[in-house]
């Protein structure tokens, strides 16, 4: 059988890391495809950086300085976009199904922005987008909620999803540093982009929550539902305490089902510290999946790089090359829901979330404060697991007071901070950071 042509657009650390793994690997791939798969054409937006890619590999691969060149190419089957952003890889997906071409993508931001939209022009023209290589880097998180879990009714969804912001908190942690300190240090490791707002403010593991919450509850992607928030007002100081406590803060990307709807939110976490998920350090990935059937199963690995990546990009390839020949109808949807079985299950909205609760206040050293503030608490049906109090140093009026809740409504909790920060022995804005069990 004739090998399957591929189209690589992009040729940066991903691009590059897809293009050797496919030439090193060339034989095992072979094997496993049942046929060969060929880097028929590279395309850069740089022209200049195509220019020097083709320097590199020789004059094997046509290298060009046109991504548009490359997607009418005829004789190429598959198109594999890692350029990411929004344009001009969204024109250039649906250019590709429009031709036929069957897609692969890394690209989160792109399909949880614009899935929807996609998925469906697949649909109609009956090719393949893969995107495994979108989440968790090289961690098959994709195909085990697509296919390996596809008996079980999946109740929630807990990731360490962005590997910037965790390599962050295990300094912080690990070093008792503060944010900015370490942001620096992650920004000289290359953990770090220059700009890392995407990272840091929690969108990036909010895209990559968006798609692996249609995949676990037959939703279609809903970015902009979602509840994002990121780490840099994350101070050492609560660090410290939630270790105390026997807590670990990550962030988190959660999705649960709910009798009301789905819950889908990104932010800082309390998870208890025997958990596996909260020992998951540096700039590592983990996703927990929890299923009626199978139960709890943990998936870890690199979230990001050159290589972990394309390996997620290759296995695609390998799929959609088995697929290539097969019936559309017969293959695995891409949202792993027949089309017709997608739900409107709305996305609750922040105030009905269930969850528990770290709150740090800042207070006057002085008799009574603790009463008050359990009693506002009561008052609105909020129990508490926990209670830390700071010992004043001499002479110091104010103290740090810790508390611990069990699960209760959001909206609940809003209505007491608002009440607990009126106090005038509040004398600071009050921390208040989510804690999830993880049972």
């Amino acid at each position: 059988m004739n090998a399957i042509k591929v189209g690589l657009i992009g040729l940066g650390t991903v691009g590059a890391g897809t293009f050797h793994v496919l030439q090193r690997n060339q034989a095992e791939i072979r094997g496993r495809a049942g046929r060969g798969i060929e880097i028929a054409m590279v395309a850069a937006r740089n022209p200049e950086r195509a220019k020097a890619f083709q320097a590199i590999v020789g004059d094997g691969v046509p290298c060009v300085g046109d991504p548009q060149q490359l997607v009418a190419n005829p004789d190429i089957d598959i198109v594999v976009e890692l350029i990411g952003g929004i344009e001009p890889a969204r024109s250039l997906v649906l250019q590709a199904i429009a031709n036929g071409k069957h897609v692969v993508t890394a690209n989160k931001a792109l399909l949880a922005l614009h899935g929807t939209e996609i998925f469906e022009a697949a649909r109609e023209k009956g090719v393949v987008v893969a995107f495994e290589a979108a989440v968790a880097g090289g961690i098959p998180i994709i195909k085990a909620l697509r296919e390996g879990l596809t008996a079980n009714r999946i109740e929630w969804i807990a990731g360490i999803i962005n590997g910037t912001t965790n390599f962050i908190l295990s300094e912080m942690r690990g070093k008792g540093l503060d944010f900015a300190t370490v942001l620096k240090e992650a920004q000289r490791l290359g953990y770090a982009e220059s700009d890392p707002t995407f990272d840091i403010e929690g969108v990036d593991a909010a895209h990559k929550l968006t798609l692996m919450s249609a995949i676990a509850f037959g939703v279609p992607v809903q970015f902009d539902k979602a509840h994002v928030e990121g780490i840099s007002s994350l101070q050492a100081t609560d660090i410290k305490y939630a270790e105390q406590l026997g807590y670990r803060i990550k962030l988190l990307g959660i999705t649960r089902r709910r009798p009301g709807g789905i819950e889908l939110r990104v932010h800082p976490t309390l998870i208890p510290s025997s958990r596996l998920i909260a020992n998951v350090e540096g700039a590592m990935n983990a996703v927990v999946v929890q299923a009626d059937a199978v139960g709890t199963t943990l998936y870890y690995g690199k979230g990001a790089g050159a290589e972990p990546t394309a390996s997620a990009v290759v296995a695609d390839l390998v799929d959609v090359t088995r697929l290539a020949t097969a019936d559309p109808d017969h293959r695995v949807p891409h949202l792993a829901f027949q089309p017709d079985a997608i739900s409107d299950t709305p996305i609750l909205p922040m105030a009905e979330v269930h969850t528990a609760f770290y709150l740090r206040l800042v207070v006057a050293d002085q008799p009574g404060v603790l009463s008050r503030i359990t009693t506002i608490l009561a008052e609105h049906d909020i129990s508490i697991d926990a209670v830390l109090q700071r010992e004043s140093a001499e002479g110091e009026r104010q103290t740090d007071l810790i508390i611990l809740t069990h699960d209760t409504v959001e909206g609940r909790m809003n209505e007491a901070l608002a009440k607990m920060q009126g106090l005038p022995t509040v004398l600071a804005p009050i921390v208040r950071i989510r804690k999830e069990e993880l049972a």
